[in-house]
């Protein structure tokens, strides 16, 4: 197919643009990133370092030696995978439990999950319900009321309609019930929507910010990203929120920064992992038939 000289002026076009745009959102994190591993003294001379002239750990070694630092990734990763593993044991369990006909009451219950969808309670209702089940300044009222997502079991409900009945008509003649199927048909079959959920789960929890600042009062129970809120409205060092056995810490940008990093690598080391699976995952429910 002949391509024309306007098609070829457009692709051009449109290809600068997306590498400006690629450019303009890759700048940040460069940023970050050449600032956090920049020595301390030559940040304090130049401070504003693209291309550091000496490559320095300093930050994340002061970072990685403060106990509070460290407690705070700790809770972010209690919350990532203890959270993510609740949620998807719920999610999974509903929604395959109302992509079953012979459930009694299935439409009320639906009915109920879509006004969770339309209306929000709000902040003060939800505070209320955590507070009286006694839940305040614990690390579980970050968990327990998020444990599912009405749209997330929606979905996997979706995709649970297109599994084949007789698959599991084949396994309670083999004398398997219904605890059984769930187990050893219906979840390894949804391994790429699992993948696909657990890590929107995953990021949510690793995320928990507001909801953190509400019900946690002790600060030893804060998450990284409360921990990081904190860091970065600092204005020098004896205001973060660490503390260590260095004599001497570096600037509080670079500091800042390399907290910045070491909150983001956890996620960003999840996805190849998740990757496989992913691309199937996102598309639950979108094709029926």
């Amino acid at each position: 197919m002949k391509t024309s000289v306007g098609d070829k002026i457009f692709d051009s076009v449109n290809g600068l643009l997306l590498a400006l745009l690629a450019i303009v959102t890759f700048f940040p994190l460069y940023y970050v990133f050449a600032v956090s591993f920049t020595d301390p003294t030559e940040y304090l001379q130049k401070k504003f370092v693209l291309f550091p002239h000496t490559w320095s750990f300093a930050s994340y070694e002061y970072m990685l030696s403060s106990k509070a630092f460290l407690r705070s990734l700790g809770n972010s990763g209690f919350l990532a995978t203890v959270g993510t593993a609740c949620s998807l044991v719920v999610t999974a369990a509903l929604a395959y439990s109302l992509s079953r006909k012979r459930l009694r009451g299935r439409k009320t219950f639906m009915l109920l999950i879509l006004l969770t969808i339309l209306f929000s309670p709000g902040i003060i209702p939800n505070y209320l319900v955590v507070r009286e089940l006694g839940m305040i300044n614990s690390i579980w009222s970050l968990i327990i009321p998020a444990l599912a997502s009405g749209w997330n079991v929606i979905l996997m409900k979706s995709f649970f309609d297109s599994i084949p009945v007789e698959l599991e008509e084949s396994a309670q003649i083999d004398g398997c019930n219904d605890i059984g199927i769930w187990f050893r048909i219906i979840l390894p079959l949804s391994l790429p929507s699992l993948a696909a959920f657990g890590l929107f789960y995953a990021v949510g929890y690793w995320n928990q910010y507001f909801s953190a600042l509400l019900y946690l009062n002790d600060a030893s129970k804060w998450p990284i990203q409360v921990l990081l809120q904190n860091m970065l409205l600092s204005a020098n060092n004896s205001d973060l929120a660490v503390s260590t056995t260095s004599s001497v810490a570096p600037p509080s940008e670079t500091l800042q920064m390399a907290a910045v990093i070491i909150a983001t690598l956890p996620i960003l080391l999840v996805y190849p992992f998740l990757q496989k699976h992913f691309a199937k995952g996102a598309m639950v429910g979108s094709v029926k038939g």
